[in-house]
């Protein structure tokens, strides 16, 4: 049975993938300047973000069982960043050398402005369709605790502690927060799934 597409969730779902491709492209502009690990992940979390907002859109229509094989496959898509940041921190193990903190700090604000605008929008959704909506607030709500521990990076970084690891150790944080979101969202599409046979 198809659940009925609400316009309001169809709106904000729409709007959050969009706000999320923006913001992609400058905090991925801004991690190649500055060689961030912390900021390149959050980047690849961003398009991540827009991929399962734009597969949420479209799976919001299908019937209950699609969408839970849906969520099951989405469980999957939010380990992409993980799996980008650990590559990133891998080749920063051998060049270490600290980013630039000013626009680490400062991307890292307008990230956290973005994530809990998004946050904000899909909470109230969060339990409507089961695991694709989910699957989209965990990112938002998660992306805005590593946008903290982004900007705690870079003040780190300006006042404490010129080195790189402040930025990898955020990075490889923001790997095991998508990989926690994982497996929330694996499983409740699994419950969801058990649900419809």
């Amino acid at each position: 049975m198809k659940t009925p597409m609400s316009p309001g969730l169809c709106r904000a779902v729409r709007t959050v993938a969009l706000l999320n491709l923006g913001y992609f492209g400058i905090e991925f502009a801004v991690a190649l300047t500055i060689g961030s690990v912390s900021l390149f992940a959050d980047s690849v979390d961003f398009l991540e973000d827009t991929s399962v907002n734009l597969l949420i859109l479209v799976g919001l229509r299908w019937a209950a069982r699609s969408r839970a094989k849906l969520g099951m496959a989405l469980a999957g898509i939010l380990l992409v960043p993980g799996i980008a940041t650990l590559w990133m921190a891998w080749s920063k193990f051998t060049v270490s050398t600290a980013p630039n903190p000013v626009p680490l700090t400062l991307t890292g604000l307008g990230a956290l402005a973005v994530n809990l605008t998004c946050a904000f929008m899909l909470s109230r959704f969060r339990h409507h369709s089961g695991s694709l909506t989910r699957a989209a607030f965990l990112s938002a709500r998660n992306d805005a605790f590593a946008n903290v521990a982004i900007i705690a990076a870079g003040l780190v970084t300006a006042t404490v502690w010129r080195s790189a690891w402040p930025d990898l150790i955020v990075g490889l944080a923001i790997a095991l927060m998508n990989m926690d979101a994982a497996k929330e969202v694996w499983e409740a599409a699994r419950e969801e799934h058990r649900a419809t046979t």
